[in-house]
């Protein structure tokens, strides 16, 4: 079943989601105002009026805190799409294509330089994008090759998926992410088709 770290975080106490939020949110505010690499936590605990103990009760690390927010920004992409509550088809896998060239493209254009923001960025994309290919494979009944799992052909497209994306996010000339998605979705969706029957 796809995870739901939202749902997770909603049992949290109020006063621990505030707090969270509110150091999230600083975290974010200075990565815009001067990049990743010259963040500290005394940074982030200053402008969230925080002290450290209460910073690392949260987040180990900046490192952590990072994973954390690249993780949420691409889950509301997601919910946003309604892409979470959807069935699989190719609309849908068109709509999650688009998805996430955009991201990449935001995430490139404001940390282009940051090797590590951009090995998170991508580590977070591939597992949620992963999660949700699977979600939607496990509601198929009948699969094609039954020597391919729906977790190995979820792999597969999501590291196309990814991949491809990728590609695209840094190209100097590019299309438009919708006119993107009409042109690598038939790779996508053949990729697929040795696994499952299309409904």
């Amino acid at each position: 079943m796809l995870s739901n770290p939202k749902i997770e975080e909603e049992k949290l106490d109020p006063r621990i989601k505030r707090t969270r939020k509110l150091i999230q949110r600083s975290f974010m505010d200075i990565i815009a105002e001067k990049g990743f690499q010259s963040i500290s936590v005394q940074d982030v605990t200053a402008r969230a009026g925080v002290n450290r103990a209460t910073f690392y009760a949260h987040f180990p690390d900046k490192y952590a805190l990072l994973d954390y927010s690249i993780g949420e920004a691409f889950r509301r992409e997601i919910e946003q799409r309604m892409l979470n509550v959807c069935e699989f088809n190719l609309d849908n896998i068109r709509v999650l294509i688009v998805t996430v060239c955009e991201f990449i493209k935001n995430i490139h254009s404001h940390n282009s330089a940051d090797v590590q923001y951009q090995t998170l960025a991508e580590t977070q994309i591939r597992s949620q994008v992963y999660e949700l290919i699977l979600h939607w494979l496990e509601k198929i009944k009948t699969i094609k090759n039954c020597t391919v799992s729906r977790e190995r052909a979820a792999t597969a497209t999501s590291w196309a998926i990814y991949g491809l994306a990728h590609q695209w996010a840094h190209e100097k000339q590019k299309s438009s992410a919708k006119t993107f998605a009409d042109e690598v979705l038939p790779l996508i969706a053949a990729n697929l088709g040795q696994t499952i029957k299309f409904p």
